[in-house]
């Protein structure tokens, strides 16, 4: 069991196949009692604008955020510069965990311009990535 217990995770991947592996992996941790799974970054980005809107945004708002690279309409780079725009609250809640299949070095160099952006893993999460959510 990881260390570190969450009130809300967000998955964020065009791929189904991926966000119900990962998916499966978070519940079998145990680290979070909400998951939200979005199919793209766009509605993703639609969703933390809303909760802004509201005064439960602070118990609504996801603690992490595994955010895919590669995705169609917005791909997680874009989902980063929307997501700069953000209120301070939000951005102060909500870690971002890079997470793809991605192995191009530019991608990792290039996620590391974004303060939010506080770890990124290789698909599909495992037990041992987890582990390793000290954030």
């Amino acid at each position: 069991m990881a260390e570190r217990k969450y009130r809300t995770v967000m998955l964020i991947d065009d791929n189904e196949i991926d966000n119900l592996i990962n998916q499966k992996m978070i519940e079998a941790a145990a680290i979070t009692e909400n998951i939200y799974t979005h199919t793209g970054a766009k509605s993703a980005i639609e969703f933390l604008r809303n909760m802004e809107q509201l005064d439960v945004a602070e118990k609504v708002l996801p603690d992490v955020i595994f955010l895919d690279i590669d995705m169609p309409l917005m791909d997680g780079f874009q989902f980063l510069d929307e997501f700069e725009k953000l209120s301070d609250t939000t951005k102060n809640k909500c870690k971002i965990v890079m997470l793809t299949s991605s192995i191009n070095p530019q991608d990792f160099n290039r996620s590391k311009k974004y303060d939010n952006v506080k770890l990124y893993l290789n698909k599909p999460l495992s037990h041992d990535s987890i582990q390793q959510l000290n954030i």
